[in-house]
């Protein structure tokens, strides 16, 4: 993985050379709408406030748990008996992409989601707390963390969730045998190459012209870099948008020419 300044320069240069985040002079008329009613939605949802409450509770909570990681591991914490609070601060993903996540699922009407890294739950319950109301399949290497994000859905109640603990590996393919379509993805449970393309493959058999996925980190280290180039180039995608934290690929097929956009957000 790249370290703090490496990662600190990557953005700089991303800052200033990705187009602009109100959407001037972007040519795209698909692209300028994502802009202008997905990004840019200042409207306030319930979700929000109940999200980011729990998100403070796991910011303070002291309690060790012992951690099952299968994905690149942590940057930040090393010991498998961890802080549910130091997980959180780590793991859990910035209230400003939970929040673009509950907006491009609402703006684009996805009614099957799937999640590959659940953490807390936190970004789970973004998602389905839509107002069109998916189904969200979530999944978690770790029990000892999918039994606290279970607990948040109960708390927030939000019954349109499953969960499934293990490691992908065996839990992606019981998934797609009962799957056969896919609306939307969030793929944050492994930051290495050969899984990220190998877990893109096979949803890919579950997904449709509307799908929509989006790949955590994808400038997290030089092998995710790689991965995105990839997702970018593959025969499938049509457009994918670069959002420097996040990457979100689409498969629509009135794109004649594959499109790619960097845009400051």
């Amino acid at each position: 993985m790249y370290s703090k300044f490496q990662l600190a320069k990557k953005y700089f240069k991303y800052y200033f050379t990705a187009a602009n985040g109100k959407g001037h002079g972007v040519h795209s008329p698909f692209v300028f709408e994502f802009i202008k009613f997905v990004m840019n939605d200042k409207k306030h949802y319930d979700i929000y406030k109940e999200a980011e409450g729990l998100r403070t509770e796991l910011l303070r909570n002291e309690a060790v748990i012992e951690v099952e990681d299968f994905g690149a591991g942590s940057s930040v914490i090393k010991t498998n008996k961890r802080k549910i609070k130091d997980i959180a601060a780590s793991s859990l993903k910035p209230k400003k992409y939970s929040r673009l996540l509950f907006r491009m699922i609402q703006y684009y009407h996805a009614q099957q989601a799937v999640e590959l890294g659940t953490s807390f739950g936190i970004s789970t319950a973004y998602l389905a707390s839509a107002q069109n109301r998916p189904t969200v399949t979530t999944m978690e290497g770790s029990p000892a963390i999918a039994k606290i994000a279970q607990h948040n859905f109960d708390q927030l109640e939000l019954n349109n969730i499953e969960l499934i603990p293990g490691n992908f590996d065996q839990t992606v393919p019981v998934l797609l045998a009962a799957s056969p379509k896919i609306d939307f993805v969030f793929l944050d449970g492994n930051h290495r190459k050969a899984p990220t393309l190998r877990y893109f493959t096979e949803l890919l058999g579950a997904a449709h012209e509307n799908t929509v996925m989006v790949f955590d980190d994808i400038h997290w280290s030089r092998e995710m870099e790689e991965a995105w180039e990839e997702l970018k180039q593959h025969e499938s995608v049509t457009l994918s948008i670069d959002l420097f934290f996040i990457g979100i690929i689409f498969f629509r097929k009135d794109f004649k020419v594959k499109q790619h956009f960097t845009i400051r957000f």
